[in-house]
C-alpha cells in the first residue's frame, strides 16, 4: 500500500489502536456481490437504470444539505420517495443510520445514499490549514493528514469529503488562499496528488478511506481582485499551464469527485460551461467519476445572465455536465417537465445518474450501504471524545508547517526560564487556532499558544498574559466576523487602557512574544480583504511593545500572506504560525524553545504592499526586466516602493545555517528523449542539526514564446546533523520542459535551459544544459 510505506507513524493505526470493524449483517444491504470491475460495475448500473423511474434518476443527482431549510426529518421522508442522493453536513453516526436506513429500509430500489462534508485540514483532529500544511514541504506530513483524515471521517460514517483544494492563488486578498497549497503549479500539484492518494488510499471503499472531490474547478483563485465569486479571464496558454495542472494531477491520483467552482471563465460560468466540463474533463482527461455543483451555483447562472430563470438554469446547468446539484431544490421541481418538453433528453438525466451511481459502486456501498458506520450499537459513547483524536500527530505536522521569517541576533530560540510576556488578541484563542473550514474539530479541545507555553516551561519560568488589544477595533469588522457564529470575543475596555496593560506587563517582562494577525474569519471564504496588513488596533499595539525596548518576538497567526515591511522592521524575530489546528499552541512552543527547529518554507510570496499585488515569483521577464543591482528608470517596476517581495517564495529560515555548492551537471546537453541529473552537495554548516528544503528550478531561456523567470520544477527535504552534509540529485527530462505554445500544443522546444538549486527561490546557484 503506497501511502503505508511513507507513513510510519500511521503504519501500525488501525492494527494497534484500534478494533476491527465487521460488516453488519443484520443491516439491509443492495443484492450486490464485492466490486471486481469496471466491467461489473458498469453492467450493473446499466441494470439498476433500466430499473429506475425519470423521478428516482432525478433523486439521484440531488445532493441535500442538513440545516434550517431542509430539517432531518422532511429529508428523511425526501429519501424514503427515492429522491436524495447524496447528504452533506451531517457528521455523527446515528444521524447518519437512521437516513441511510430510510433508503435501504424504506425507499422502493434501496439505492444508497453518500455522505459527505468539508474534511479540509482534518475532522476530529484538526491540522494545520492547507496553506500551512504546504509550507511543510513535507510528503511524509501530507500523507499523514490525508490518512488520518480519512480514518476519522470514515469513522463518523463518512463517504466523500470536498477536498483537496487546488486553486493556484497569486493574489493574497483572496479569503480562500487559506484552503490552498498557494501559488505554484509544481508544489499544489504534489499536495493535491498526495491528498488524494492518501485520503482515498488503495481503494475509496476501504472501511477507512474516503472519496475525495477535488476543488474548485477551475481557476478559482484567479478571481479578478480577488474577490471571492468574482471573474477570471486569462489565456488559454495561462490557464493550461499554471492553473490546470493540479485538478489534473488530483484526477490522475484517482480523485472519484470534481466540485465545480462558482466563477466565471472568459466569460462562460463553470457551471454552465460544457466546454471545461465535457471537452476538457470528460473527453480530453478521461474522467468518469461525478461532477458537483458548489453551493447554490445552479441558481446563480440566472445572476450570472446565462439563464433566463431557475427552469432554464437547470437546463443549461444538466446539459453543461452537471452531474450533482448541491443544496438542490430545482432539480426535482424543473428536470421533469423539461425532459418531458425536449429540452433536456433522458439520455443527459441518464449519463448523470449513471455518474452518480457508478461512485456509490467504488465506494462500496452497494456491497454494504452501512461499511462505514459499524454494526448497530458500535456508535461512540462521546462522540467528541478526547480518545477519537490524533494529538501526537497534529503537533508534529504543525511544528513542520511553521516558516521562520526573521531571528535577528539568534533572538529564538527562548530560554524555559525569566519571565515571559504573552501579549496579544490571537494569544489565547482556541477557535482562531483552528482556522476555517475546521470540519468537526471542538473548539475546547485546542490548545491555545498561553496553554503552549504554560506547558512547555512548567515552574523553570514565569508566563505573564495580557491580551493588549482587539482583533480589529472596526465594529463592522467584528460585526462581520460574528454574523454566523460568535467567533471574536471583543474586550469592552478602551483601547488604551488594553495596550498600557499590555506595556505594564512587558516592562516587568525578559521578553515579549507578541500572537497578531488575523481571525479565523478574516481568512475564509467570502473575506476578500482589501487591505492585507495587520488590523490598525495590533498595530498600535505592536508599536507600544516595540517602544518597551524588550526583544520582540511575533507569531502570525494568519491565512494568507500579509503585508509586514513595518513589522519586519520593528520586531526582533517573526515566526509564521498560519492556523495550525488542535495542537497549535503546544507546536508553536515547540519551536519557540527550540524543542523544534523550524524548517517550513513559503508557499507563497509575500508582498511589500497590497500595491505590488499580484507577485509571484515565476513571471515573466519582460523586454525590460528591473535589475535591482542596476537599477534604471525605463524598466519594470515602481518607482515608489522597494521592488521585489518582502519575504520570496520557498523562503524560511533555521535555527541553524546551510550552505550549498555549485551545480553539478551530469552532462552539458540533453537528447530529447533521454534525461540528466543536476547535482549539489548541501552542508548544515551551523550548531543545531536541522531540516531544509532543496528547490530545483527550471527556465527556458530562448523559446517561441517567452517563458517564466524559473519554474519549481522538484525539491526534497533532508534532515542534516550539525556538520553533515549531503549530495542532493535532480532528474530532469524532456517532460519538465514541455509548455503550452501560441498553437496550444504541449511542446518541448530545444535550446538552453538554465538550472537552479536552492533553499529558496531567490538565492540559488546555477548551472545550464542543452536540449538537442
Amino acid at each position: 500500500m503506497k501511502w503505508l510505506c511513507s507513513l510510519s507513524l500511521v503504519a501500525g493505526l488501525i492494527a494497534t489502536t484500534l478494533s476491527p470493524v465487521h460488516a453488519d449483517t443484520t443491516q439491509p444491504v443492495h443484492p450486490m456481490v464485492k466490486p471486481q470491475s469496471t466491467q461489473a460495475r458498469d453492467a450493473f448500473v446499466t441494470d439498476l437504470l433500466s430499473k429506475m423511474t425519470l423521478d428516482e434518476k432525478i433523486g439521484q443527482m440531488r445532493l441535500i444539505s442538513v440545516g434550517p431549510d431542509n430539517p432531518k426529518e422532511a429529508i428523511r421522508e425526501m429519501i424514503k420517495q427515492g429522491q436524495v442522493g447524496a447528504i452533506f453536513n451531517t457528521v455523527t453516526r446515528q444521524d447518519i443510520r437512521k437516513m441511510q436506513d430510510q433508503a435501504m429500509q424504506l425507499s422502493r430500489l434501496k439505492i444508497p445514499l453518500f455522505f459527505a462534508y468539508d474534511v479540509v485540514h482534518g475532522q476530529r483532529t484538526v491540522f494545520p490549514i492547507s496553506l500551512g500544511l504546504a509550507s511543510s514541504w513535507d510528503r511524509n506530513a501530507v500523507t499523514t493528514v490525508g490518512r488520518i483524515s480519512a480514518y476519522e471521517a470514515s469513522e463518523d460514517g463518512l463517504n466523500m469529503t470536498w477536498a483537496p483544494m487546488v486553486d493556484i492563488t497569486r493574489d493574497p486578498r483572496w479569503g480562500r488562499t487559506s484552503e490552498g497549497f498557494g501559488e505554484d503549479t509544481y508544489l499544489t500539484s504534489e499536495m493535491g496528488r498526495l491528498m488524494v492518494e492518501a485520503m482515498q488510499g488503495n481503494n475509496p471503499a476501504d472501511r477507512n478511506s474516503v472519496m475525495t472531490s477535488v476543488k474548485h474547478f477551475a481557476a478559482y483563485g484567479a478571481v479578478e481582485g480577488g474577490r471571492d465569486y468574482n471573474s477570471v479571464d486569462m489565456s488559454p496558454q495561462r490557464l493550461f499551464q499554471d492553473y490546470m495542472p493540479p485538478y489534473k494531477a488530483a484526477l490522475d491520483a484517482g480523485s472519484g469527485g470534481v466540485m465545480v467552482s462558482l466563477n466565471s471563465i472568459n466569460g462562460t460560468p463553470a457551471t454552465s460551461n460544457s466546454w471545461l466540463l465535457k471537452d476538457v474533463l470528460r473527453d480530453e482527461w478521461n474522467f468518469k467519476g461525478i461532477t458537483i455543483s458548489d453551493h447554490g451555483a445552479i441558481k446563480e447562472l440566472i445572476k450570472h445572465g446565462v439563464a433566463s430563470d431557475p427552469e432554464d438554469a437547470v437546463r443549461v446547468a444538466v446539459k453543461s455536465g452537471i452531474d450533482m446539484s448541491m443544496s438542490d431544490e430545482y432539480y426535482s421541481k424543473y428536470l421533469p417537465g423539461l425532459v418531458k418538453s425536449g429540452r433536456v433528453s433522458e439520455k443527459e438525466v441518464d449519463d448523470a445518474a449513471r455518474h452518480v451511481l457508478n461512485v456509490k459502486y467504488d465506494m462500496g456501498l452497494f456491497t454494504n450501504a452501512y461499511s462505514h458506520l459499524g454494526p448497530v450499537g458500535s456508535d461512540p459513547v462521546d462522540t467528541n471524545a478526547e480518545s477519537r483524536l490524533h494529538r501526537p500527530e497534529a503537533r508534529s505536522v504543525a511544528r513542520e508547517s511553521m516558516v521562520l521569517l526573521k531571528n535577528r541576533l539568534d533572538t529564538l530560540p527562548l530560554k524555559k526560564s525569566g519571565t515571559i510576556a504573552l501579549i496579544g488578541p490571537l494569544a489565547d484563542s482556541k477557535r482562531d487556532v483552528m482556522g476555517s473550514w475546521s470540519a468537526a474539530g471542538v473548539v475546547d479541545q485546542s490548545i491555545t499558544v498561553l496553554q503552549g507555553l504554560r506547558n512547555a516551561v512548567g515552574d523553570k519560568a514565569q508566563i505573564i498574559y495580557a491580551k493588549g488589544a482587539n482583533v480589529s477595533n472596526d465594529p463592522g469588522i467584528t460585526d462581520f466576523l460574528n454574523l454566523y457564529e460568535k467567533a471574536v470575543n471583543v474586550d469592552t475596555r478602551s483601547p488604551q487602557a488594553m495596550i498600557d496593560e499590555a506595556v505594564a506587563t512587558a516592562k516587568i517582562s525578559d521578553v515579549i512574544v507578541a500572537v497578531v494577525g488575523e481571525a479565523q474569519g478574516m481568512a475564509h471564504e467570502a473575506s476578500t480583504r482589501s487591505d492585507i496588513t495587520i488590523p490598525q488596533s495590533q498595530r498600535d499595539l505592536i508599536a507600544a511593545l516595540k517602544q518597551t525596548g524588550k526583544p520582540l518576538v511575533l507569531v502570525l497567526m494568519n491565512g494568507r500572506p500579509l503585508a509586514l515591511e513595518k513589522e519586519d522592521q520593528q520586531a526582533d524575530a517573526i515566526l509564521e504560525s498560519w492556523f495550525s489546528g488542535t495542537e497549535g499552541g503546544n507546536a508553536i512552543a515547540d519551536v519557540l524553545f527550540g524543542d523544534y527547529n523550524p524548517s517550513g518554507k513559503l508557499p507563497m510570496s509575500f508582498p511589500r504592499s497590497v500595491g505590488q499585488i499580484p507577485i509571484y515569483y515565476s513571471h515573466l521577464n519582460t523586454g525590460r526586466p528591473y535589475n535591482p543591482e542596476k537599477p534604471e528608470k525605463y524598466t519594470s517596476h515602481y518607482y515608489d516602493a522597494a521592488n521585489g517581495p518582502l519575504y520570496p517564495f520557498g523562503y524560511g529560515l533555521s535555527y541553524t545555517t546551510f550552505s550549498v555548492s555549485d551545480v553539478k551537471m551530469s552532462s552539458p546537453v540533453m537528447k530529447r528523449d533521454g534525461s540528466l541529473t543536476a547535482s549539489v552537495t548541501v552542508k548544515n554548516t551551523g550548531k543545531r542539526d536541522g531540516a531544509t528544503v532543496v528547490q530545483l528550478y527550471l527556465q527556458d531561456k530562448t523559446a517561441s514564446m517567452s517563458r517564466p523567470v524559473k519554474e519549481l520544477k522538484g525539491f526534497e527535504k533532508i534532515t542534516l546533523k550539525s556538520g553533515e552534509q549531503k549530495t542532493i540529485s535532480f532528474k530532469i527530462d524532456a517532460d519538465q520542459l514541455k509548455f503550452w505554445n501560441a498553437s496550444m500544443k504541449y511542446v518541448s522546444e530545444p535550446g538552453t535551459f538554465n538550472v537552479f538549486i536552492g533553499l529558496d527561490s531567490q538565492r540559488v546557484n546555477q548551472g545550464e544544459f542543452e536540449l538537442l
